[in-house]
């Protein structure tokens, strides 16, 4: 007998073979089986649990195919900057802030976006000094490639006019003093990453905490986590003590290739809740902080083309650690925004391909946003995942026309044209640079509107995508981007009980409704971790 029996709802199940059915049966952590409500009440016993899905749509539990997760745990404790509209009110809310923590306390996070200002100006320590005299200060922009810093922080780490700009990084300067003006770019941001103090443990599993359960209330039941060998010991302690409720897969960052190898660690190693990934890098930084690296200069600053990553320096170094990690077997992804930085990307990939002969890679590039069409045809054939975050064309397409003119942005964040050119397409957040929340990515793909209002038929519209295909992008094709497609990703008998139910079925919505949609239901595991408690009807 099932332990848990969902029946009479829209089940869609991404499976291309049995679509939809009406029920679904668990034992233990198992779908059992699926299909009409009369052969799955045959598995209802004294102890089944059945609940009546009210005709409720259930779709397989998101996975989010891109997060930040410790981070995002983090910053939903810190100064939240992302709505500010003013700098007043980014003033305000720094000096809050200070007021509620002791003297000496660091002030993190934060998630601005300098270009919600009007007119769109970046900020500078002359903005915050006054109001955090005994509290340094390093808030970055949401997209994470750019910080403020107040003159307290530029003080412990250092830094004034004449500390010269790391490779993969930018000081920025006041044009006429030359004195640093707390903008500090990409990997200029490491010296004062440097001087601050890490969270202790507890602290990083209380932020864990937090972020599992944002997750768990968001529908996500697994999420590829672009992490680094430290935030691995918290998601071991978390695992030792039984409180993961979603499925972690962690990346390490690339210059952590010689741990790697030196361990022998093959691909997927790991529990069925913390399973080791493989490697993530960065070839340049992003576009709101004008270090997206293009072959043609910003529009709204020709002397600018952007940054190469520090994770491209010593030149040749990118092509060594990704030639090694495809000698050991392990699974790349790495960082490409502007159409210059993917070409670079694929470039060495194709090379390293071509050399080493075929093999089932399932290497990924992550956001590719700005592609020339030539690199586009590319993914197909050298088998590429394409790990785009589909919120950023809404947010960033309020302002991407002014940096990168018109030309350039009928090729930017072409999730159709990836797919038409064979790309597997798969789908995550950026969290904490976007939502967590799958369901805006969803709207996102499928109408394209910008967040100003200012595009309501769609942001280059012939890019957007169906709704089957968005759902697909957060479910099976992003399991398949972990070599999980067999165990997850669809609801089919066999595959983990992982699933999420839907107040309100996205398939008979006009897609505008598709944001005001919320979970009620969310099981890992055959284990519900988050319900609404109107939801909730047991017949038994």
């Amino acid at each position: 007998m099932a332990e848990t029996v969902f029946l009479n709802g829209h089940i869609w199940t991404a499976d291309d073979s049995c679509p939809e059915v009406e029920a679904l049966a668990v034992v233990q952590n198992k779908i059992v089986r699926t299909g009409p409500n009369v052969e799955i009440k045959k598995l209802i016993g004294a102890r089944t649990r059945v609940i009546d899905l009210q005709g409720k749509l259930m779709l397989p539990g998101f996975i989010d195919a891109h997060t930040h997760f410790l981070n995002g745990g983090l910053a939903l404790r810190s100064v939240q900057l992302r709505t500010c509209r003013t700098p007043e009110e980014f003033i305000s809310r720094i000096a809050a802030k200070a007021r509620e923590l002791p003297p000496g306390s660091w002030i993190l996070n934060g998630d601005w976006d300098h270009e919600q200002f009007d007119p769109p100006v970046l900020p500078s320590r002359d903005w915050i000094d006054a109001v955090t005299p005994d509290h340094p200060v390093c808030v970055n922009r949401y997209d994470g490639h750019m910080v403020l810093v107040n003159s307290l922080a530029l003080k412990l780490a250092g830094i004034d006019r004449n500390t010269v700009s790391p490779p993969g990084g930018e000081i920025l300067r006041d044009p006429h003093s030359g004195e640093p003006t707390g903008i500090l770019k990409d990997a200029a941001a490491n010296l004062v990453y440097a001087v601050i103090p890490p969270p202790s443990l507890k602290e990083k599993m209380e932020a864990v905490r937090l972020a599992l359960k944002e997750a768990a209330a968001n529908g996500v039941t697994s999420v590829h986590d672009m992490s680094d060998a430290s935030s691995f010991e918290v998601y071991q302690e978390l695992l030792r003590a039984g409180e993961l409720t979603a499925r972690l897969y962690v990346y390490f960052q690339i210059p952590e290739i010689d741990s790697f190898l030196r361990l022998k660690i093959k691909p997927g190693f790991g529990h069925p809740f913390l399973r080791l990934a493989g490697l993530k890098g960065f070839v340049d930084g992003s576009l709101g902080s004008a270090t997206a690296l293009f072959f043609e200069p910003y529009s709204d600053n020709p002397a600018a083309y952007g940054l190469l990553a520090a994770h491209m320096f010593p030149e040749g170094i990118m092509e060594k650690r990704l030639r090694l990690a495809d000698e050991a077997g392990l699974q790349v992804a790495v960082h490409a925004i502007g159409d210059r930085a993917n070409a670079l990307l694929l470039d060495i990939m194709e090379k390293i391909i071509r050399e080493n002969g075929p093999r089932d890679r399932r290497w990924r590039v992550e956001h590719c946003q700005h592609l020339r069409k030539s690199d586009m045809e590319r993914f197909g054939r050298l088998g590429l995942i394409a790990s785009v975050q589909p919120y950023h064309a809404i947010d960033d397409g309020c302002w991407a026309e002014r940096k990168i003119g018109p030309e350039r942005v009928r090729t930017t964040y072409a999730f159709r044209s990836l797919q038409a050119a064979g790309a597997v397409l798969v789908f995550g957040s950026d969290w904490t640079v976007a939502p967590l929340n799958p369901l805006t990515g969803i709207y996102a793909a499928v109408t394209r509107k910008t967040l100003d209002g200012k595009n309501p038929g769609g942001w280059i519209p012939e890019e957007k995508i169906s709704l089957e295909e968005a759902i697909k992008g957060y479910t099976i094709r992003a399991a398949y981007a972990e070599f999980s497609e067999k165990e997850k990703g669809s609801l089919q008998a066999g595959k983990l009980a992982d699933l999420v139910v839907l107040d309100r079925d996205l398939f008979r919505l006009k897609p505008d409704d598709i944001l005001d949609t919320r979970v009620l239901l969310t099981m890992v595991d055959g284990r519900i971790i988050h319900s609404e408690p109107e939801f909730l009807n047991d017949e038994k």
